[in-house]
């Protein structure tokens, strides 16, 4: 079997689809598709289940995932020990997209200067559990939740959630607000929130209808929007700001645990990534 065929394999479940991994292979998309083509043919068995906007690995193409990243493995580890360069382990990380950023620094930098390379892709709850399921990671530092259950997991915290205000809002000093009094508040709307139906199912029942000032995806941008004034929102305990106070809402009571979530074929601990994830995230572990 040609080591290029097995590039072309990894290539595509790695980008996602057979025009990227051709661009990241500086082939024309042809050439990949033939290149599959051949390596199907070889191995009696159809690896992608294409459709015209994704491609899905088959039963065939997930055993031959976990066979196919051990060989690229140990030939570039084959490589370094003739050569005498140093090789570090590729670990491909999924992130919530709603954990602060500010923990996700501190997690590498705590991480740097291990023997780990790290490429990060970060998603929503269900985008992370897709990325793990196609075994595009080899681990996420995501919710542990039921369609996480088959996976092997680690719980490193859980947290509520609360109001995020204006360090001057009328309303920045209280413990507990009822939801009742932010009938006349203007609210962002965070697209990725894990429990956004139930925020709305919260203040609905309340009767309670703002003006939304904003709808995104990116919870830096509405701490931002939230300190300069656009309006106020709720967010994960964990999302802390200077010049925005966090307020706790009376009756609404989700709650999250964050952990590691590995990815079927990963062995090990996580390295120097989930290490680090530890120290973090469970400094008491």
């Amino acid at each position: 079997m040609d080591r290029y065929l097995l590039r072309y394999f990894l290539a595509i479940v790695e980008t996602g689809n057979f025009s990227r991994a051709a661009a990241r292979e500086n082939v024309a998309q042809p050439t990949l598709s033939a290149g599959i083509a051949k390596l199907e043919a070889e191995l009696k068995a159809r690896l992608f289940d294409r459709t015209n906007r994704r491609v899905h690995l088959t039963e065939a193409g997930a055993r031959l995932l976990v066979h196919a990243r051990r060989i690229e493995h140990e030939y570039n580890l084959a490589l370094a020990a003739v050569s005498g360069a140093p090789q570090s382990r590729l670990l491909r990380v999924a992130v919530l997209a709603t954990i602060p950023t500010a923990l996700v620094e501190e997690i590498l930098i705590r991480q740097a200067g291990g023997e780990e390379r790290i490429e990060l892709l970060d998603g929503s709850e269900r985008e992370v559990a897709a990325l793990l399921d196609r075994r595009r990671v080899d681990l996420a530092l995501t919710t542990i939740s039921p369609s996480t259950d088959r996976l092997r997991s680690e719980r490193l915290f859980e947290e509520g959630y609360g109001l995020a205000l204006p360090a001057g809002h009328r309303l920045a000093g209280e413990i507990s607000v009822p939801g009742e009094a932010l009938a006349d508040e203007v609210m962002m709307v965070r697209r990725h929130c894990e429990v956004l139906a139930q925020t709305s199912r919260y203040f609905t029942g309340l009767n309670v209808r703002p003006f939304f000032s904003y709808r995104g995806t990116s919870d830096d941008k509405v701490l931002a929007l939230v300190r300069a004034g656009l309006g106020i929102t709720v967010m994960p305990d964990s999302h802390q700001a200077d010049g925005v106070a966090r307020v706790k809402l009376d009756g609404f009571t989700p709650r999250r645990t964050i952990g590691l979530v590995y990815a079927e074929e990963t062995a090990g601990q996580g390295g120097d990534f989930a290490q680090a994830a530890r120290e973090v995230l469970s400094p008491e572990t």
